[in-house]
C-alpha cells in the first residue's frame, strides 16, 4: 500500500506484514461472543466489546451463545428516548463519562452504543434506544455521549448504520429509500456524530439498503463513511449480521461479531485466491483490528484503576438528575407541582414495580432501583399520607374489576391523584415492532374512571415511545417520563413536587393516531421490503408540511415557569450566520427552556419540508434573568442534497429563520438573504405525503426493485420461511430445537426476554444458523440443505 488507509497505524501494518493469511483472516472475526482474537506472538491482546447504550451490560462468568446471561451490576441511565428529550449535550457528555468509567472498571474496551437511527415510525420496537425523529438532535446527542465515553479511554460505537428503522425481519428486510432522503434524514445524524466526536467504531445494520446488505455496502462503509466523512475507526457487524464476509471486507467491513467459529474463513481465503477479494483489503481490515486493540491496551495502561463501587452513588445521583431533565410535561392546568403534603393517592403498579428500561440487548442489571411509591412516601414524610392501589398487573398490564374498585376507593379519599400508566415490557422490545400505539385497555380505563370522579389527577406515562392519547384533555396534567433508568422513581417524585423542573422537550412528535402518519402505510407491512415512500416527511416534517396536527408537537414541553423571546439578531455573511435572541424568565421559579431555530426556504426548486430544525440552544435562567440564546448556522443549514451532482447545494434566495419553543410554537422570525448559491436539479414532487409508484420511481431514479422471494430458499430466507414447504416444516422444527438448545432458550418460557429471543430465532436467516452452530453446520452443508429443500419442494409442486 502506498498510503496508510483510514484507521490504520504503521505499527499495525508492520505487524500484519508478518502474519500468515490464516492469521489475518482469524483477526477479522471475533474470538467468542464478546471478545476479539488475540495475537499473542505480536503482543496484541484480545479486548471486550459489550452492550449497551444506556448502561454497561457485561455478562458474569462464561459468555453464553446469545449474550443474555446475567450481567454485572451497573448504573442504568435513562434510555435514549429520554436522553434525547433533554436537548442537553453537556449533560449527555456527563452520562458518557460515567458510562466510560464503569466500562474501565470492568475492563471493557468498546461500549456498543449509542444508537441513533431515525424514528421513522413511533411503533418501532427499538424506539426507546434511539434519540429522535430529527437527525440534528440525534447527531448532537450521540456525539455528546461518544465524547464522554471516549474521554475515559473507552471506545464508543455508533449504530446501526444505516436506515435501520424497524425490527420486523430486521436481519433480511430491504430498506428502499431514495438518495436524497437517505442523505438528508437517515445519514445526517451519523455524519454529525462522526465529524464532531470521532467514534472509535461504527456498527453496520442487519438490513439491506437498496438491495445491498449494510455490511457489504461499499458506498456506505468506504465512500461515504471513510472517504467523505473522514471516519478513521473500525467497522464491525451487528451480532450475526454477516451475509457474505468476503464481500463485507471488500466493502470496508473490518470485524465480524460474534465469532462464527471459522464458518466464513475458508470462503475469505477462496475469495483472495479467486481475485474477488484483494489481499490488500484483507490486510487493511486486519490492521484496523490490531490498531484498535493496541489503542484499547494503551488507554488501559495509561489510566488509573477505577473503583466503580465508590462511584455508584454519584452515578445514581446523575441518573436521577438526567431522568428529571428528560421528563416532559405535556399538559398542566396548574395542579403541578404538588405540595408535598396532604393525602396523595398513587395509583398504578408501575409506581411500585417500575418500567425503567427496554427489553433486549440493552437490558442492564441496575445497582439499585428507585420507585415512585417509596420516594414520594419518603418525600412527604409526616406532612401527609400516601395511599396506594396497583390498579393493574405490572407484567401484563391487565386488570380485574376488584383492582379498579380499589383504585377508585384510594382516589376518593385523596386530595390529589398520581396515576402511573404506560407500556408493559412485552409491548416494546428489541426484536419486534408494536402492532399499535395504544396503552393497555386497563390503563385507559383507569384514566377515564379516575378523571371522571376526581378533579386533581396527574397522569405519569412511562414507556419508550409515543402512545395515542385520545384522553389527553381529561387529566389535570400529563408527565411523559419515558424509560428513566434506575433513578426514574426519584426523578418523577422530584418533578411532581417541584424539587426539580420537568426539563424535557419532545424529540419526537406524538401523533393523534398512528394511521395519520405518512410512514404508516409502508411500515412493517412487507416482510421483504420497507419502502420509504414518505421520503423526507417523517415526524414534524410530515405534520407541519401537510397540516396534520400532532397530539403533541416536536419540541413541545411545559415548564414550571414562563419564558419570553425578544427580537432576534442575525449576523454573518453568506451561508455562515449566527442568530442570537434574548430570552427572559418571566416567571417566579428558576427553569430551563430550549430555543429552537427552524429554517424555511421561501422558494425552492426542490420540494422541501415546510421547515426544518437547524439549531437549538438550551438555557437555564433564574426568575427575571435574561440571557441570549445563540445558534450558529453554517452551509448545511440552508442546503439540500442534489441527486444530479451527488452533493450538497445551497440555492440563492430568501429564507425565513423561525425561532420558537416547538415546531408549532414559533414566536420570533427573521429573514435571511443568501445571495450566492449553486443550481439544483429539479425532481418532480409527489402530489401527496405518500409517493405513488410513478412518483417513487422518479425519486429513486430507477424502477422500484422487486423483492427477492423467500422461496426458493436462500441465505436470507428465515427459519420461519421454511414453513412454506412440507420438507421445510420438518427442518424448521429440527432447527428451532437445535438453536433453542444451543442458546439455552426454553420453548415454554413466558419471560419477555425469552419470548423476544424466540421471535429473534424464528426470524434468523438460514445463514445465521450455520454461523451460530459452532461448526456443527458448515456453510457447505447449509448450501446442500437449501438445494435439497428447493429441489424437493419444486418436485412436489410439479407433481
Amino acid at each position: 500500500m502506498t498510503d496508510i488507509a483510514h484507521g490504520v497505524t504503521q505499527q499495525a501494518l508492520d505487524i500484519v506484514s508478518r502474519l500468515t493469511r490464516a492469521e489475518k483472516i482469524r483477526l477479522t472475526s471475533g474470538k467468542d461472543f464478546w471478545r476479539t482474537e488475540p495475537l499473542d506472538s505480536e503482543g496484541v491482546a484480545s479486548f471486550m466489546l459489550t452492550d449497551g447504550p444506556h448502561g454497561l451490560r457485561k455478562q458474569t462468568g462464561d459468555t453464553d451463545h446469545v449474550g443474555l446471561n446475567s450481567s454485572v451490576p451497573a448504573t442504568c441511565f435513562p434510555t435514549a428516548s429520554a436522553l434525547g428529550s433533554t436537548w442537553d449535550a453537556d449533560l449527555l457528555e456527563e452520562v458518557g463519562h460515567a458510562l466510560g468509567r464503569e466500562c474501565r472498571a470492568e475492563e471493557v474496551g468498546v461500549l456498543l452504543g449509542p444508537g441513533l437511527n431515525i424514528k421513522r415510525h413511533p411503533a418501532g420496537g427499538r424506539s426507546f434506544e434511539y434519540f429522535s425523529e430529527d437527525p440534528l438532535v440525534s447527531g448532537k446527542a450521540a456525539a455528546a455521549l461518544v465524547r464522554g465515553i471516549q474521554a475515559e479511554g473507552v471506545g464508543a460505537c455508533l449504530k446501526h448504520f444505516a436506515a435501520n428503522s424497524q425490527e420486523t425481519r430486521r436481519m433480511s428486510n430491504d430498506s428502499i429509500v431514495d438518495e436524497r432522503t437517505l442523505r438528508e434524514i437517515y445519514l445526517t445524524g451519523f455524519e454529525i456524530a462522526v465529524k464532531e466526536a470521532q467514534p472509535w467504531t461504527v456498527m453496520c445494520a442487519y438490513n439491506l439498503v437498496n438491495g445491498v446488505h449494510a455490511g457489504e455496502h461499499r458506498e456506505l462503509l468506504t465512500e461515504i463513511l471513510r472517504d467523505e466523512w473522514g471516519f478513521d475507526g473500525l467497522v464491525m457487524t451487528d451480532w450475526i449480521a454477516t451475509h457474505e464476509r468476503p464481500a463485507g471486507i471488500h466493502a470496508g467491513l473490518d470485524l465480524e461479531m460474534p465469532s462464527s467459529a471459522g464458518a466464513w474463513d475458508q470462503r475469505v481465503a477462496d475469495a483472495v485466491d479467486a481475485g474477488t477479494l484483494s489481499g490488500e483489503d484483507l490486510d487493511v481490515a486486519a490492521a484496523r483490528v490490531i490498531t484498535l486493540a493496541l489503542k484499547v491496551a494503551a488507554e488501559r495502561a495509561s489510566r488509573a484503576t477505577v473503583d466503580v463501587s465508590a462511584a455508584h452513588d454519584e452515578h445514581h445521583a446523575l441518573a436521577r438528575r438526567v431522568a428529571a431533565a428528560g421528563a416532559t410535561l405535556l399538559t398542566n392546568d396548574g395542579v403541578l407541582p404538588l405540595a408535598p403534603e396532604g393525602r396523595i393517592a398513587v395509583i398504578g403498579a408501575f409506581a411500585d414495580k417500575p418500567r425503567f428500561q427496554g427489553g433486549g440487548s440493552a437490558l442492564v442489571n441496575p445497582t439499585r432501583l428507585d420507585t415512585v411509591l417509596a420516594t414520594l412516601t419518603e418525600r412527604i414524610g409526616d406532612a401527609g399520607e400516601v395511599l396506594y392501589a396497583p390498579g393493574y398487573d405490572a407484567a401484563t398490564g391487565e386488570a380485574t374489576d376488584a383492582q379498579l374498585t380499589d383504585a377508585l376507593t384510594a382516589a376518593a379519599n385523596a386530595d390529589s391523584v398520581v396515576l402511573v400508566v404506560g407500556l408493559p415490557l412485552s409491548y416494546e422490545s428489541e426484536g419486534y415492532d408494536r402492532d399499535h400505539l395504544q396503552l393497555p385497555p386497563s390503563h385507559t380505563r383507569l384514566i377515564q374512571a379516575l378523571t371522571a370522579r376526581h378533579d386533581r389527577v396527574v397522569v405519569v406515562n412511562v414507556g419508550g415511545a409515543p402512545v395515542e392519547m385520545p384522553w389527553a384533555d381529561t387529566p389535570n396534567a400529563i408527565l411523559q417520563a419515558y424509560l428513566g433508568g434506575q433513578a426514574a422513581g426519584g426523578a418523577i417524585t422530584d418533578v411532581l413536587v417541584g424539587d426539580a423542573e420537568p426539563g424535557g422537550r419532545l424529540a419526537e412528535s406524538f401523533p393523534v393516531n398512528a394511521t395519520d402518519l405518512a410512514s404508516h402505510a409502508n411500515f412493517a407491512t412487507n416482510p421483504l421490503q420497507a419502502q420509504y415512500r414518505e421520503n423526507l416527511y417523517v415526524g414534524y416534517r410530515f405534520h407541519d408540511m401537510f397540516s396534520v396536527p400532532a397530539r403533541f408537537p416536536f419540541g413541545h414541553g411545559l415548564s414550571y415557569t414562563s419564558f419570553q423571546l425578544g427580537k432576534a439578531k442575525v449576523t454573518g455573511s453568506g451561508t455562515d450566520r449566527t442568530v442570537s435572541v434574548p430570552v427572559t424568565n418571566t416567571g417566579t421559579r428558576a427553569g430551563s427552556t430550549v430555543v429552537q431555530a427552524y429554517v424555511h426556504d421561501v422558494e425552492s426548486t426542490l420540494h422541501r419540508p415546510e421547515q426544518e430544525l437547524r439549531g437549538f440552544a438550551k438555557l437555564t435562567l433564574e426568575p427575571g434573568q435574561t440571557a441570549d440564546a445563540v445558534v450558529t448556522l453554517d452551509e448545511r443549514a440552508w442546503a439540500v442534497w442534489d441527486t444530479a451532482t451527488h452533493g450538497w447545494v445551497v440555492e440563492a434566495g430568501t429564507f425565513e429563520l423561525r425561532l420558537g419553543f416547538s415546531s408549532t410554537d414559533i414566536v420570533a422570525m427573521s429573514t435571511v438573504e443568501i445571495n450566492a448559491g449553486g443550481e439544483v436539479t429539479a425532481v418532480p414532487a409527489p402530489a401527496s405525503a405518500i409517493a405513488t409508484d410513478t412518483e417513487f420511481t422518479a425519486l429513486l431514479g430507477r424502477p422500484i426493485p422487486q423483492p427477492t422471494p423467500s422461496f426458493p430458499f436462500h441465505y436470507d430466507s428465515t427459519v420461519a420461511d421454511l414453513s412454506a414447504t412440507a420438507g421445510g416444516r420438518l427442518v424448521e422444527k429440527a432447527l428451532m430445537a437445535q438453536v433453542m438448545k444451543a442458546f439455552g432458550t426454553d420453548p415454554n418460557a413466558t419471560d419477555e426476554t425469552e419470548q423476544m429471543m424466540q421471535a429473534f430465532m424464528r426470524n434468523m436467516p438460514l445463514r445465521a444458523i450455520a454461523m451460530t452452530s459452532e461448526g456443527k453446520l458448515s456453510l457447505a452443508n447449509l448450501d446442500r440443505l437449501i438445494k435439497t429443500l428447493n429441489a424437493t419442494a419444486l418436485k412436489a409442486k410439479r407433481a
